[in-house]
């Protein structure tokens, strides 16, 4: 049963906002405190913790969960936004790859490494999101953060195309991730196909899709 103080395990679609999925279970179940904890970009799906009630007040305790990604990176070219919605910035000669080189330079990035936000980021520089300021032609100086990739593992590849599972800890930006993954490759990259696949103990396997959670919370209200 889902109630006015409960935690939701969201699967996103793709194309929604975070802010779609927060707006939209506010409508449905007219509980006025309703958060997220932790964004994920619009064409991402998976795992978004929905928080309700006095539950919203826990949402750096559910943000400072480790977390877990699959990706799909596509080698060659680099887009602005670091995705595959944006525009070609640069494009680069794809080398002749095998899966121990890929895994070697992935393996290199296990640990704490140094990231710089990207400026189509939801996050804040002198009060103002990055990606406002990015769409209206500013590049905004930014500081490096530190975050912890736990481990980062080679799925499958083909030519210029990389399926990799990432588990990392607060704040990692995976198009950042993927960026820099492309560069150690001798080639640049962006994110092809995005899935956060666990929050925690919070897995994709148990998120409700949308029309899902709507449905149970009729049966719940009923």
């Amino acid at each position: 049963m889902i109630g006015a103080e409960h935690i939701i395990n969201i699967d996103k679609p793709m194309d929604w906002t975070s802010f779609d999925v927060v707006n939209k279970i506010r409508y449905t179940t007219k509980i006025k405190k309703v958060g997220h904890a932790g964004t994920l970009d619009p064409f991402a799906t998976g795992v978004l913790i929905v928080l309700t009630g006095k539950n919203t007040k826990r949402q750096s305790e559910f943000m400072g969960l480790p977390k877990s990604y699959e990706a799909v990176i596509k080698l060659g070219h680099q887009m602005d936004t670091g995705d595959r919605t944006g525009t070609i910035i640069e494009s680069q000669a794809v080398p002749v790859l095998t899966s121990d080189q890929i895994s070697k330079v992935l393996n290199s990035f296990i640990g704490e490494i140094e990231q710089i936000p990207p400026m189509y980021s939801a996050k804040k520089v002198k009060g103002k999101r990055l990606y406002k300021s990015a769409r209206q032609g500013q590049v905004i100086e930014r500081v490096p953060s530190t975050v912890t990739i736990y481990n980062i593992e080679l799925i499958s590849f083909q030519e210029d195309l990389l399926n990799i599972r990432v588990n990392c800890g607060k704040g990692t930006y995976i198009r950042v991730l993927a960026e820099d993954i492309g560069r150690q490759l001798g080639s640049v990259a962006y994110v092809e196909e995005l899935k956060r696949i666990s929050v925690g103990d919070y897995r994709i396997e148990d998120a409700l899709s949308i029309p899902e959670f709507i449905e149970n919370w009729k049966s719940s209200a009923a």
